[in-house]
């Protein structure tokens, strides 16, 4: 059997990082790219260079600026494409840390539960009026409420600890459980309701960013940017993780501690993103599997990536439900549309060593 020097092993090595790097560099400016192109793209004709020339006058203070294109591009497309890009980032790198430390190509950052109640405790607050902090109006009353209900499941996994060793799949089943009573009730609460609140019951379950203002984008922004930096300084013990329990054990990693910590982190920031966008699905689940195909399984890579694409996917989904019908459609509808086929190629292109 022929031995491979090391030197070339090590530049091998180096090869694939700078590849995995250039990967993600180049999805990080076409997801900066698209945030322009949002700007624009709408039932409202706005170019793509003149999108940025209001953008930049109205930093700059111009106020020779056409007022309803001033309105259009700085009051509802930017914080809109914000929100899109914080919230694609968040999910789908949330969904990368998920798939590695659960080691299920199926788990993404709803798994545990999460949007189940976030959608309980908004359909409470929009149907019956039940806020859990008295006093607030009613957008505010649904995000708490979202925010709340959205962290019981997690509560409930973190319950459930106390009596049974953290494994993958004791996590997973616990969060299929309250998801189902979860959205058992939802549906209880649901026939009750009278077609306006029905309609916007429905319309916050499909997931919807036009409810993105400047006013609370930042809620969002900083939770994904602070989730994504913590999952990318646990990238390496994520890599152990996902070689197994026994392997981690061996290596001096508590996987029980850090799964744990992970599952916190991951539902605050999903927890965040849902309470002021809705369920938008698929996002979380397809992203890390896009960029695993091109990067492999190596977290180190493989979280930036992710949300870098998934913010970049959530972008363009978002442009093509503005056009989409006469009135347009919820993103969390295009995601599904989109989603659902290309997960399946996804799943038919992707290399069987991928979670090896």
């Amino acid at each position: 059997m022929e031995t491979v020097p090391y030197d070339k092993i090590v530049l091998e090595y180096s090869r694939t990082n700078s590849r995995r790097l250039s990967f993600t560099l180049v999805c990080l400016v076409l997801a900066f790219i698209s945030l322009g192109i949002s700007l624009s793209f709408g039932k409202y004709d706005i170019g793509f260079l003149e999108s940025y020339e209001i953008l930049i006058g109205h930093i700059l203070g111009d106020g020779s600026l056409d007022e309803m294109k001033e309105m259009m591009v700085w009051d509802f497309r930017l914080p809109r494409a914000l929100m899109a890009l914080a919230a694609g980032a968040g999910l789908a790198a949330g969904g990368a840390a998920m798939q590695s430390m659960m080691r299920n190509p199926l788990a993404d950052p709803y798994t545990i539960g999460v949007s189940s109640g976030a959608s309980l405790g908004a359909t409470l607050m929009i149907v019956l009026g039940l806020s859990i902090v008295p006093f607030l109006d009613h957008q505010s009353s649904i995000i708490a409420n979202a925010f709340a209900f959205s962290l019981v499941p997690v509560a409930v996994i973190l319950l459930v600890t106390k009596f049974r060793k953290t494994t993958p799949t004791m996590m997973i089943l616990s969060g299929i459980a309250v998801m189902y009573i979860f959205g058992a009730t939802t549906q209880l609460v649901m026939l009750t309701a009278n077609p306006d609140a029905l309609a916007e019951a429905y319309e916050w379950g499909v997931g919807t960013l036009g409810k993105a203002k400047w006013s609370n984008i930042g809620a969002v922004v900083a939770a994904s940017l602070g989730g994504i930096l913590v999952l990318m300084l646990t990238s390496r013990t994520l890599n152990i993780l996902s070689a197994g329990d026994n392997c981690a054990k061996s290596l001096g990693v508590d996987s029980n501690r850090v799964r744990i910590a992970c599952m916190i982190v991951i539902s605050l920031v999903t927890a965040t993103i849902v309470s002021f966008t809705g369920t938008i699905g698929f996002v979380g689940l397809i992203s890390p599997h896009a960029v695993r195909i091109f990067l492999g399984s190596d977290n180190r890579f493989l979280i930036p990536a992710s949300a870098a694409f998934g913010g970049l996917l959530l972008i363009l989904a978002d442009c093509a439900s503005r056009v989409a019908g006469p009135t347009g459609l919820p993103v969390g509808v295009v995601t599904a549309l989109v989603g659902g086929p290309l997960f399946l190629i996804l799943l038919i292109r992707m290399r069987k060593n991928a979670w090896r």
